[in-house]
């Protein structure tokens, strides 16, 4: 019985995932590309990229450029995983199978 007395009591289970993103960075002085990476539940290997460019009045400092970089490649990311999630969407509504 629940704690009013009115019958059961609905508990539901926590899950816990972990999704672990893999940063790479490509630089010289002036440029830094950064390719962010995750792989999805079914195996899916999903890419962000995202570039940043040294003014030539800054300073080299090869943490700016790739915090900079890396935000951009996170952000990109991101928006594909968005885009993957709509057409899993799409996939389930279309087959009418929304316990997917």
């Amino acid at each position: 019985m629940g704690p009013n007395g009115r019958g059961p009591t609905m508990t539901t289970a926590m899950m816990t995932k972990t999704w672990t993103v893999e940063m790479r960075f490509e630089e010289d002085a002036d440029h830094c590309h950064a390719m962010a990476m995750v792989r999805t539940a079914s195996g899916e290997e999903l890419r962000g990229h995202g570039s940043a460019r040294r003014n030539p009045v800054d300073r080299p400092v090869a943490r700016i450029g790739e915090e900079v970089a890396g935000a951009r490649a996170l952000s990109n990311l991101a928006h594909e995983l968005l885009e993957y999630a709509a057409a899993e969407i799409e996939s389930n509504v279309r087959r009418g199978d929304p316990a997917v």
